[in-house]
């Protein structure tokens, strides 16, 4: 263990030296910084740009600039990190005054049926500061996120997200973590999990833009065991201006079926169907520049 810890220091050392620069910046050079590293990013890293490039041609059409999109995505992918630095115990209020809630009375009317939410969100804007408005709404959250190997990195992150009052179960080396997930919503309370990649490669197959994938499993398969509540959810930047907008949609009926197999296969097509109209509303700002469908794992990138 202490050699994992050993080996993990030059990568936390370069994230807290971000963290110490960006933190010194004012909030409008920081989000151009960031774009600006970002779309140099899109240059440098050619790989990532083509592959933003075919996830902008399956969203948009292929009658779109592709390659202009995608150095758009990686611009706002910049911006997302630049913030993920840039955050402060301090400038919470300030986050939280710069934020737009859109139909907030579909959060509170799920917040007062007591039967718990469950938050469908994705790799959206800045999902990290998502968890703090919820918080100020009544509805404190708690994420799995995934337990990355670097375990100072790990630890940094899951400070990062107290700091944005969301609660962190980690995922992998086998840990409960969908217990304490249905413990939560069991209790009435908040569960945000990401829905729009699927980091295992044991999720349930969807037709997602067009074409076949697989999405996770757990928002429907934990709204559907402990009948709390599904809010997909979106989360974006404000355009050219500090803050961030988050638009509640509307609770997700999972459709009945002689099964729970059944019945979360078919809820999570439904959600594959709001995520397509989350990610068209800003399509720039959706943050997946590594494989997504099983033929992006066999393109030339």
């Amino acid at each position: 263990m202490a050699s994992d810890r050993l080996r993990s220091l030059p990568a936390y050392l370069a994230v807290r030296l971000f963290v110490g620069l960006f933190g010194l910046l004012p909030e409008p050079v920081m989000r151009r910084v960031g774009r600006g590293l970002g779309l140099a990013l899109s240059y440098l890293a050619p790989s990532k740009r083509r592959m933003a490039e075919r996830h902008q041609r399956r969203v948009q059409g292929d009658g779109v600039d592709a390659t202009r999109a995608a150095r758009r995505v990686m611009a706002s992918y910049g911006r997302y990190w630049a913030e993920v630095f840039w955050i402060r115990p301090r400038r919470k209020q300030a986050i939280l005054d710069r934020s737009v809630l859109e139909h907030p009375e579909r959060l509170h009317a799920a917040i007062a049926d007591e039967r718990g939410i469950v938050l469908a969100v994705g790799h959206f804007g800045n999902w990290e500061v998502a968890g703090l408005r919820a918080a100020a709404e009544g509805a404190p959250v708690l994420a799995a996120a995934e337990n990355l190997g670097n375990p100072r990195i790990t630890e940094w992150f899951v400070g990062l997200r107290e700091t944005m009052e969301i609660d962190v179960v980690l995922t992998g080396r086998g840990r409960r973590a969908m217990g304490e997930l249905a413990k939560r919503v069991r209790e009435g309370g908040t569960v945000a999990l990401l829905s729009d990649r699927d980091l295992s490669g044991r999720g349930v197959p969807v037709t997602f833009f067009g074409e076949e994938t697989t999405l996770p499993a757990g928002p429907v398969a934990l709204a559907e065991r402990t009948g709390a509540i599904l809010l997909p959810v979106g989360i974006y930047f404000r355009d050219d201006v500090p803050g961030h907008r988050f638009v509640i949609h509307p609770p997700l009926e999972i459709p009945e079926a002689p099964t729970t197999e059944e019945r979360v296969a078919l809820g999570t097509q439904a959600l594959a169907g709001v995520l397509e109209e989350i990610i068209r509303h800003r399509p720039e700002q959706w943050h997946v520049i590594v494989p997504n469908w099983p033929s992006d794992r066999g393109a030339d990138t």
